[in-house]
């Protein structure tokens, strides 16, 4: 009896073979192995779900930048001398079971003369719906067209103090986004700064070695040794008081960038120290190829996403600082409008007791910086996609 199995059919396409068409990502697809760092470090990033969660929200405070003034229903400096430490107003949508959109409900206020405090009273009988694309403070947009249309603004004859007010009546929520301007940017250009050192003084230290590597990692020894915070409180106390707030500005994110180099230009060193030997380092001195060329384009690029994610990880720390420096008073000073400004008023215990509100601006500095580090951790895992 023949028992043997049956010849198994197997499927050929008829197709033509297109060298040219794009597999599924996988580690084992040919596009995965054709695919450049950059690609790999995108593919293994997209997969980092907090990190990608991060990145937006991070998009998101950095877009609002440019657009501060429309966003922001009052101007930063108004003052509504009847509502000094005004609480947060809520926002309400139904009003005795119908629904009538965004709306809050005004104040009424009375003076206690035995705590010499502001009460104020919520008034639920008249319901100020909140109006949006309108018109309201002027202001200069992009310091060059003159206009007052705001994104949302308080209802007619009535006010939007969403985070409260503060001890001159100025709106906090307000206040908060003119404030972001700076603490964010002050983030960016103080690591232009100390990318620029770390990547000058760790590419001389690694490539060049011998007495150039021992004076900069000297250099780098003295610096680190130093306690961080005191030196930012004397450096900061040095700025001249009558600088004015663009200088100060400067001047605050020269000082971090300062402080903030010896880490990046150790980890810069480190990393050219081991690719100097590299093959094809050799082969560009070989052809004739310059120190300088060699350090900018073959060794930077080839460890740039690592870069990338210490950048991201360095920048909250510069926030941190200039909110530390200005919460201190050493920082930035009004009329310039920081988070770490506004925390400013929150020194007082009594003041922080009597109106929690004054805290708020902790909250985007927390937001920020932990969506950085959630960030940086997703780059510096993406960096290396082989494993």
């Amino acid at each position: 009896m023949n028992t043997a199995l049956p010849a198994k059919r197997h499927y050929v396409d008829p197709a033509p073979f297109d060298p040219g068409k794009t597999e599924p990502v996988g580690a084992g697809s040919e596009s995965f192995y054709r695919a450049s760092s950059w690609q790999l470090m995108w593919w293994k990033f997209r997969r980092h779900k907090v990190a990608v969660a991060a990145a937006f929200i991070l998009l998101a405070f950095y877009a609002l930048i440019p657009f501060v003034e429309v966003i922001a229903p009052y101007n930063q400096t108004k003052r509504h001398g009847e509502f000094l430490y005004a609480p947060p107003q809520g926002i309400h949508l139904m009003h005795e079971g119908r629904l009538i959109g965004p709306f809050t409900y005004p104040y009424t206020y009375s003076f206690d003369l035995e705590s010499f405090r502001r009460v104020y009273t919520v008034d639920t009988s008249r319901p100020q719906p909140i109006r949006f694309l309108c018109r309201a403070d002027a202001y200069e947009l992009w310091g060059m067209w003159q206009t007052d249309i705001h994104l949302f603004c308080p209802p007619e004859g009535g006010t939007f103090f969403l985070l409260g007010t503060d001890r001159l009546g100025r709106d906090l929520l307000s206040r908060i986004i003119y404030g972001a301007r700076i603490s964010l940017t002050i983030g960016i250009v103080g690591i232009a700064v100390s990318f620029t050192l770390g990547l000058l003084f760790g590419g001389l230290a690694g490539y060049l070695g011998g007495w150039v590597d021992h004076v900069i990692q000297r250099i780098i020894e003295i610096l680190r040794s130093l306690p961080e915070l005191p030196l930012w409180l004397a450096l900061s106390a040095a700025l001249p008081p009558n600088w004015s707030p663009i200088l100060v500005f400067f001047g605050i994110t020269i000082i971090l960038g300062l402080l903030d180099w010896p880490g990046l230009a150790r980890a810069v060193r480190s990393k050219l120290l081991s690719l100097r030997e590299e093959d094809f380092v050799k082969a560009a001195e070989l052809m004739g190829a310059s120190k300088q060329r060699v350090i900018a384009r073959h060794l930077i690029p080839n460890f740039m996403s690592h870069l990338i994610a210490s950048a991201t990880l360095s920048i909250p720390s510069m926030i941190l600082g200039e909110t530390a420096l200005s919460f201190l008073g050493l920082g930035l000073r009004p009329p310039v409008t920081s988070w770490g400004v506004l925390l400013n008023e929150a020194q007082n215990l009594a003041a922080v007791q009597l109106h929690p509100w004054l805290l708020f601006p902790m909250l985007p500095v927390v937001i920020v910086v932990l969506a950085f580090n959630f960030m940086g951790d997703g780059l510096r895992d993406a960096a290396d996609p082989y494993h």
